[in-house]
């Protein structure tokens, strides 16, 4: 069942069952530890750290090892190195504004993270930030093909139990964007990341101005609106 969105110059709407958050950019700000991992790696090896930002967003870090390392290098070594590294950096890890608040706000069970980051570091990231962990998570180690790939986002939708079509995705990033409509799910664009986006895709800088209410249709079942 498709479950409408309504849009007017200043009043955004959208009504769904389930709700799936991408976590570094999205739920959690996590740049500074990002960027210094990532430019050690540029530095070591020579190579271009913006073009690295740049096509690394949203991305597991091993499919961006696997691009940029030199020929020979031990790519699943590597990506273990640079992951132990993330985990030990935490300092300027914050949430995005607004984001505790919603999550505090929306039913559990009606929630499920979709990250490109392993277990571990989800929940370390999630933790410095102050924010819950969901308790349905699609780690990067659940999935044999990341972002852009829509796999993430359908088997969280199908962890929630809910249809793509009655589910809303948050994304900040490229990559994540298009798994969510290649999933089939509208999706949110949130921060200054997005790169440009179709007219389907609505934005939003972060979610200091995002409300959450938990109706009930005519047919008994739940539905969350959203306010953007």
């Amino acid at each position: 069942m498709n479950i409408p969105t309504s849009a007017s110059a200043d009043t955004r709407t959208i009504t769904c069952r389930a709700v799936l958050f991408d976590m570094d950019g999205t739920l959690v700000d996590s740049t500074a530890v990002v960027e210094q991992v990532w430019s050690e790696f540029a530095v070591r090896y020579g190579l271009d750290f913006a073009e690295i930002l740049r096509t690394s967003h949203g991305v597991q870090a091993g499919d961006t090892v696997r691009r940029f390392a030199p020929a020979g290098a031990d790519v699943v070594a590597l990506t273990a190195e640079l992951g132990a590294m993330e985990r030990v950096r935490t300092e300027g890890i914050v949430p995005l504004p607004g984001a505790a608040e919603l999550l505090r706000n929306l039913p559990g069970d009606a929630v499920a993270l979709v990250t490109s980051a392993d277990r571990i570091l989800a929940e370390i990231r999630m933790g410095a930030a102050g924010l819950a962990m969901p308790a349905a998570a699609i780690t990067a180690e659940l999935v044999s093909r990341g972002k852009p790939h829509p796999e993430g986002y359908l088997r969280a939708a199908e962890l929630l139990g809910v249809e793509p079509a009655d589910a809303v995705v948050f994304e900040d990033a490229p990559a994540g964007i298009a798994a969510g409509l290649a999933a089939g799910i509208r999706t949110v664009a949130v921060g200054p990341n997005t790169g440009p986006l179709p007219d389907s895709v609505l934005h939003i800088p972060d979610y200091s101005s995002v409300s959450a209410a938990v109706e009930t249709d005519a047919a008994g079942s739940r539905v969350i609106s959203f306010r953007l």
